[in-house]
């Protein structure tokens, strides 16, 4: 079995165990392909009599900064955050109408404001979280 279904075995099985007190797994998520999928992979990499069995010392975990947990198309909902902050905090900071990476995000271009990179966006962080 690959490192990915691994790892999803052991997500599955973390979010199975922590069910609500309803005991139905994933008692918010409508009856979908989708929610039967996932608790049919439960049932089966859980299972030990299946033949995607697998045994509890294999099963990882991996948790990461990838979009695993966090949307990050079109951007970040920290980048929204702050984005928004930047609108509703730029009639205190005229200059921001003229001092970039502000001036893009005023004018709603994402793309441009992020174009300076990790600079950009710790010095709008910055400037909307102080």
């Amino acid at each position: 079995m690959s490192f990915f279904l691994k790892s999803m075995s052991l997500f599955c099985v973390v979010t199975a165990l922590t069910l609500p007190l309803s005991g139905e797994p994933l008692s918010s998520w409508h009856d979908t392909p989708v929610k039967r999928s996932i608790m049919t992979f439960i049932d089966s990499v859980t299972r030990p009599d299946s033949t995607d069995f697998v045994p509890v010392s294999e099963r990882i975990a991996v948790f990461d900064n990838d979009g695993c947990l966090w949307s990050e198309q079109p951007v970040y909902f920290q980048a929204i955050f702050i984005f928004d902050r930047i609108k509703e905090l730029a009639p205190h900071h005229p200059e921001w109408m003229h001092t970039e990476p502000f001036a893009s995000v005023l004018k709603g271009e994402w793309t441009a404001a992020m174009a300076g990179g990790e600079r950009a966006l710790v010095e709008m962080a910055m400037a909307t979280h102080a």
